[in-house]
């Protein structure tokens, strides 16, 4: 994929020997964008948490890595969990601080719901915090609905519908 800055990207499944290169991403995402995607201060990332990025449940989760085809950096990265059902998942994105408005958390989102839309979910949702309006603004322009969590008003609960016809777009 080409980014609105006209950098190349690569988008491929998260593999387990990718933990080196998740960690030298986190040293690039602020203190800011790490809290409001995990919800709290973090900046000590243990083994065991990458380990979990890294190695997936392939039957149910799936992770996809944007990575620059010019420096191999990883640039973002996108995950969805499947319930045990297969009738609803839950994304997580993350995009690089330095590349917010380049276009690649769209894209990634797109990338997600085609790949839900394909496994048969009928939605995807998530938990945002209130107070990131970047990405409570993207999941409106991408048609999800967003209200307020009823066991906490600090999130707010955002869902897609998924059907076939997200396979075109």
């Amino acid at each position: 994929m080409t980014l609105g800055d006209g950098r190349q990207a690569l988008v491929r499944p998260v593999r387990p020997e990718d933990d080196a290169m998740f960690r030298r991403f986190f040293e690039e995402v602020s203190a800011e964008d790490l809290r409001l995607r995990f919800f709290r201060a973090v900046r000590d990332f243990s083994h065991d948490f990458i380990a979990r990025l890294v190695q997936l449940d392939y039957a149910r989760s799936m992770a996809l890595v944007a990575i620059a085809r010019d420096s191999g950096e990883m640039l973002g990265a996108v995950r969805l969990l499947a319930d045990s059902d297969f009738e609803r998942g839950e994304y997580g994105i993350m995009v690089r601080s330095d590349l917010k408005g380049a276009g690649l958390g769209w894209r990634l989102m797109q990338i997600m719901i085609e790949y839900a839309a394909w496994l048969g979910l009928s939605r995807v949702q998530g938990q945002v915090l209130r107070e990131n309006s970047t990405m409570l603004d993207m999941c409106r322009r991408l048609g999800f609905s967003v209200r307020v969590d009823p066991e906490d008003s600090t999130l707010m609960q955002v869902t897609l519908p998924v059907d076939g016809r997200q396979l075109s777009r």
